[in-house]
């Protein structure tokens, strides 16, 4: 994680960061040995600066966080799944283009 504003979600903090949030937040669940993860994380770490204050953006490691994952139906990674009010509003699977990401968040905003 390049950008110090993209958060490390655990399934420890998950229910306090995500669920309790009062902002929407863009989880990216990701691994060290996936290569799309790799790929789509410089768009992840641009979206975490362009939207801040607006939108919480934060990662979960699915080898190291593997309840959070799995309560949420995580098959395939990158999976990007957006929470507003603690509801999930929408989720991309792969990695994708930042447009994409940007039409995601602005279902929440």
């Amino acid at each position: 994680m390049s950008s110090e504003k993209v958060i490390a979600f655990t399934d420890a903090n998950f229910e306090r960061e995500v669920i309790q949030s009062d902002t929407p937040v863009l989880v990216d669940f990701w691994a060290t040995w996936c290569a799309p993860c790799k790929a789509i994380s410089p768009l992840v770490d641009a979206v975490a600066d362009e939207y801040a204050g607006k939108v919480k953006v934060g990662k979960v490691n699915v080898d190291e966080n593997q309840a959070t994952p799995g309560k949420y139906g995580v098959r395939g990674i990158p999976t990007i799944i957006l929470f507003k009010g603690g509801v999930v509003v929408d989720q991309i699977v792969g990695a994708v283009p930042k447009s994409q990401l940007d039409a995601l968040i602005a279902k929440a905003l």
